[in-house]
C-alpha cells in the first residue's frame, strides 16, 4: 500500500537503541533477568476509544499496559485548540484556560462529552503512568493545527491573523484542518510557551511533536504575513502562484528547519535531560508534501533525541518496503542514528486492522535493523485486539527498559498507611524509610489521583485533607532533568 494522501490526525511516538545488556555466554536465567534497552510504547488519545474516557479508565489503562510489558506511553496534551491541562498560556492568548463548556475538544465528541467539565488529563494520566513505572511523553499532537475544519474555537476566532492560507485565501488545508502559520512569530511563541508551561508544571519525561509542526501542506503559505516575509527575502517579489516552484518550496522548508532548531534549543535550555521526540510522516513523503526533511534534522548537534516515523501500512509487504526506506534514509542522510529511530507501527485506523502475524513481524523487522524500539498506533489495538498476544510476545523477548532513562527511572508508587483519627480535617500519614531520591505525594479523592502540596520526608508525618482516602508517594525526577541524560549503555 502506498502512503495515504494525508497521515492520520491522532498519533505520535518515541525512539531509542535496542541494546542487549546480557553478556555473551551468560546463562539463560541471567539473560532473562537482564533487561534489554528497547522502547515498547503506544499512543493514547481521546479519539474513538475509551482508554482515557474517565479517571478510572485512565488508571486501569496504565496498569494494563504495564502488565502487558510496555514501558512508555505517549499521551495527547494539546488538541483542537485546547490544552489537556489548565493553561495560563492559553488563557493569556484567547481568554480561557481549557475547553469551555459545550465546546468540543475532539472533533468527534458526543453531546455528553461536550457538556462535561474539562479535566486535567495531563496530571491524571501522568500520575497513573508513573504509579505503574511507565515513562510518560506528553504528546502535543496538534502542533500548529488550530482546529478541525468544522470547529470554530477560541484560537481560530480570536487569532485570524495567525492562520495559514492557500492562494485562494482558504483557511482549511487539504487534510481538513485549519492551521496556525508556522512562520508567524506570535504563533511560534504560543506553541513554544504552551509546551514549556507543561514542562515547568509537570514531572514529564519527554515531549513529542509530529508533522503538524511544519507547513500545513505544500499548497499553503499564501497568508499576508508569509507573503511579506518572502518578499523581504526576494527583493520585493511575492511568492509565485505555482506552489511547487523550487525556490518557494526551498524557502518554506528552511523556515521549518529554523523553527525545529529553535524548538529543541529552548527545551534543552529549560530541561536538558528531557526527551525530545519527533513523529513524522515517512520520508520522502513528509519532505515532498510538508517540506519536512526530518532525516536532516537527525544530523543537528544537540538536536532531537528520537524519531518515530509513522510507517502505517495495511499489509506487511508494504510496511517492510517502507521501513527499509526509512532505515536507508536515516543511515545515509541522518548520520546513521538507527538506534534513535523507532518504528511507528499501525494496528488500527482507516482500513482493516492489522493481523497479529503482521504486527509481530513488523516489530521483529524493526529489531533486526537496529531500531531502538517501536510505538504502536494506538492503545485501542493494544488493549482491545492483542493484549494477550503482546503479553506473551514480550515475555518471550524478556524485560525491556527505556534506552534513555534505564532501569529504575520510573518505579511503582509506595502506598502509605494512615495513623489514628483525623484531626482538624487532616489525616496523618507516616512516611516510611525510602530509597534515596526526591519524592512527591499523591492522593486519591474517590475520583482521580492528584498531586498534594504536603512535603515528603522519610520518617516524618505527612498530613493530607480527609477527602483523600488513599495516599502514596512517587519519585520526582524534575531536578534530575535539569541535567543531560545519557543513553543507557
Amino acid at each position: 500500500m502506498t502512503k495515504p494522501a494525508f497521515p492520520r490526525f491522532s498519533s505520535w511516538r518515541l525512539a531509542a537503541p535496542l541494546l542487549m545488556l546480557a553478556a555473551a555466554g551468560a546463562g539463560a536465567a541471567a539473560a532473562e533477568a537482564t533487561p534489554q534497552a528497547e522502547v515498547r510504547g503506544t499512543w493514547l488519545t481521546t479519539t474513538a476509544n475509551s482508554a482515557l474516557r474517565t479517571p478510572a479508565d485512565t488508571e486501569a489503562t496504565m496498569a494494563r499496559l504495564r502488565a502487558i510489558g510496555m514501558n512508555t506511553v505517549y499521551v495527547e496534551s494539546w488538541k483542537n485548540g485546547y490544552a489537556q491541562f489548565p493553561s495560563d498560556v492559553l488563557e493569556r492568548t484567547v481568554g480561557v484556560r481549557q475547553r469551555p463548556a459545550l465546546m468540543a475538544q475532539d472533533p468527534s465528541d458526543s453531546p455528553a462529552a461536550r457538556q462535561a467539565p474539562p479535566r486535567d488529563l495531563l496530571q491524571e494520566a501522568l500520575i497513573s503512568a508513573h504509579r505503574n513505572g511507565l515513562v510518560y511523553i506528553a504528546w502535543f499532537e496538534y502542533g500548529f493545527m488550530a482546529a478541525y475544519k468544522d470547529t470554530i474555537n477560541d484560537l481560530r476566532r480570536k487569532k485570524p491573523e495567525w492562520l495559514s492560507r492557500d492562494k485562494d485565501g482558504g483557511e482549511v488545508a487539504p487534510n481538513g484542518f485549519v492551521w496556525l502559520n508556522p512562520l508567524h512569530p506570535e504563533a511560534q511563541r504560543f506553541l513554544l510557551d504552551l509546551v514549556l508551561e507543561a514542562v515547568e508544571k509537570y514531572d514529564l519525561d519527554g515531549v513529542q511533536l509530529d508533522d503538524h509542526v511544519v507547513w500545513p501542506y505544500v499548497t499553503m503559505g499564501y497568508d499576508e504575513y508569509t507573503q511579506q516575509a518572502y518578499a523581504a527575502d526576494h527583493g520585493g517579489q511575492r511568492p509565485p502562484a505555482d506552489h511547487l516552484d523550487k525556490e518557494w518550496v526551498r524557502w518554506r522548508a528552511e523556515k521549518v528547519n529554523e523553527f525545529g532548531k529553535r524548538f529543541v534549543q529552548e527545551l534543552r535550555a529549560r530541561r536538558p535531560g528531557l526527551l525530545v521526540s519527533l513523529s513524522p510522516a515517512t520520508h520522502p513523503w513528509a519532505r515532498d508534501h510538508y517540506m519536512l526533511d526530518w532525516p536532516a534534522w537527525a544530523r543537528w548537534s544537540k538536536g532531537w533525541d528520537e524519531f518515530v516515523p509513522q510507517v502505517y501500512r495495511v499489509g506487511y509487504e508494504a510496511y517492510e518496503k517502507t521501513w527499509h526506506e526509512q532505515v536507508a534514509a536515516m543511515r545515509d542522510e541522518g548520520g546513521g542514528r538507527l538506534r534513535d529511530m523507532l518504528a511507528g507501527i499501525r494496528i488500527v485506523g482507516e482500513g482493516p486492522d492489522s493481523s497479529w502475524d503482521q504486527l509481530r513481524r513488523s516489530i521483529e523487522l524493526a529489531r533486526s535493523t537496529g531500531s531502538g524500539g517501536h510505538v504502536l498506533w494506538y492503545s485501542r489495538g493494544v488493549l482491545d485486539l492483542y493484549e494477550a498476544q503482546l503479553t506473551d510476545f514480550y515475555k518471550q523477548s524478556g524485560p525491556a527498559v527505556s534506552p534513555r532513562f534505564g532501569a529504575g527511572w520510573r518505579q511503582h508508587s509506595v502506598a502509605l498507611r494512615h495513623a489514628g483519627k483525623p484531626v482538624g480535617g487532616l489525616q496523618r500519614w507516616p512516611v516510611p524509610r525510602l530509597p534515596a531520591g526526591a519524592y512527591r505525594a499523591i492522593g486519591h479523592d474517590g475520583v482521580t489521583w492528584r498531586y498534594l502540596d504536603a512535603p515528603v520526608v522519610a520518617g516524618r508525618i505527612l498530613s493530607a485533607p480527609v477527602v483523600y482516602k488513599r495516599v502514596e508517594v512517587l519519585l520526582d525526577r524534575r531536578k534530575e532533568l535539569l541535567q543531560t541524560q545519557q543513553l543507557s549503555k
